[in-house]
């Protein structure tokens, strides 16, 4: 969610690859769902694990700014640019997944994810672009 979201806001102002610890394949849909809100198309987007971004050819030492969503990704980010310089900022920001009994309760806690990613998204980098 937070590269579109990255991409909405800002642009090509710059380049943008989104990460985990694992790969997930496909996209939660609940954050399809939450993104389509705002304008961002998520549908088709997959992630990628770090080591699969190394082994795709990404050097992660030409990144300049990692931002990790969960202690796990901070973690394996410091972990994989210790001999590297690049900035790695860790943004405590609510996991939704599993959180609400009903769809309306689970779309509530994305949205709140999703709003909580573009206000620090603001505070880092300033007002959208777009």
């Amino acid at each position: 969610m937070a590269e579109g979201l990255m991409k909405q806001l800002y642009g090509q102002r710059a380049y943008v690859q989104s990460a985990g610890v694992y790969n997930d394949l496909e996209i939660d849909g609940f954050a399809v769902t939450v993104s389509a809100e705002i304008g961002v198309e998520l549908s088709r987007h997959r992630s990628r694990s770090f080591d699969e971004m190394v082994e795709w050819g990404d050097d992660l030492s030409g990144f300049d700014l990692i931002v990790s969503l969960s202690p796990a990704s901070q973690r394996m980010a410091l972990e994989m640019t210790r001999y590297a310089h690049v900035n790695v900022e860790y943004w405590p920001i609510m996991d939704p997944t599993g959180l609400g009994e009903t769809r309306e309760t689970k779309l509530q806690a994305y949205r709140q994810t999703r709003d909580q990613i573009v206000k620090r998204m603001q505070e880092r980098f300033g007002p959208a672009t777009r």
